[in-house]
């Protein structure tokens, strides 16, 4: 794959604070497939293939099971989504895109979603479903790190590398790519402080230790998963104009946001180039 562009902005804030600003992005990488959800599938593809179905789980606005369907229609396998919660018709846009790719869907109560990926909550769905592989949510694996490192990798130039973070795969993998004296940040979309002990968890499971400099900030997600808020669509629509670059508002535009909140508190120290990665 060709590495995306890097891009860098041109933002009276950041200069004031001599920060320099620049833009990772991997939201071009794929019409389909964009950002991280083409580098956390990349490197499962292999074994999706040889299994021939694949089963994961989302919300029911999931993006990553957009892409799953998406990806098993383009390399050959079969797709089952796990959505949590009831079913409700007619399917959203998200899940009506699925679908219409090929994905069977399935459902999961809350408390029963929760415990997804303990062994009788597994062994009911190879019961219902038959053989599949089974992807995590949001596609984080030690699979899933080896692509996401890549993606670091291709950053070398930069002081700090930043990323929003769902599942935690995304930053797990960048940190590990990165070079001694780089720092990746992540920026939690979700609630719950959880995340700094997942990409821990991800880390030692992919490569046996804790790898890389990272941080997770907790401050930004604006009240939970896909909350906004007039503040936050404000802010888009700045960002926009500023840029030409519309920030989708569960992650990028909360990675962004806490991003010159930082910048406007000095977190950065003067001469320090900052990538922000579009993860799409």
């Amino acid at each position: 794959m060709t590495a995306s562009p890097v891009v860098e902005l041109d933002d009276d804030r950041a200069a004031a604070r001599g920060v320099r600003l620049f833009l990772k992005r991997d939201d071009l990488v794929h019409p389909l497939l964009p950002g991280n959800k083409w580098r956390k599938l990349e490197y499962n593809l292999e074994p999706a293939r040889e299994r021939g179905t694949v089963l994961t789980f989302g919300g029911a606005y999931s993006n990553h099971l957009r892409a799953v369907a998406a990806a098993g229609a383009l390399h050959g396998f079969k797709t089952i989504g796990i959505v949590r919660g009831e079913e409700h018709l007619p399917l959203n846009d998200s899940l009506a895109f699925a679908v219409e790719r090929g994905m069977r869907l399935g459902y999961l109560d809350r408390t029963a979603y929760r415990r997804k990926h303990e062994p009788d909550v597994v062994a009911a769905l190879h019961e219902e479903w038959g053989d599949f592989y089974l992807l995590p949510e949001g596609g984080s694996n030690p699979l899933a790190l080896r692509g996401c490192a890549e993606l670091g990798a291709e950053l070398p130039e930069f002081d700090v590398v930043c990323c929003p973070c769902g599942t935690g795969g995304t930053l797990a993998g960048i940190a590990a790519g990165l070079a001694p004296g780089q720092e990746a940040l992540g920026f939690a979309v979700l609630k719950g402080g959880f995340l700094d002990a997942e990409v821990e968890r991800l880390q030692r499971e992919a490569y046996g230790e804790r790898r890389g400099t990272w941080r997770v900030r907790d401050g930004f997600h604006f009240g939970g998963y896909a909350r906004r808020s007039a503040e936050l669509d404000a802010f888009i629509g700045d960002f926009a104009a500023r840029h030409g670059v519309v920030l989708d508002p569960v992650y990028t535009a909360k990675m962004m946001y806490g991003i010159y909140e930082l910048v406007e508190g000095g977190a950065f120290r003067p001469g320090t180039r900052v990538c922000a990665v579009i993860t799409g």
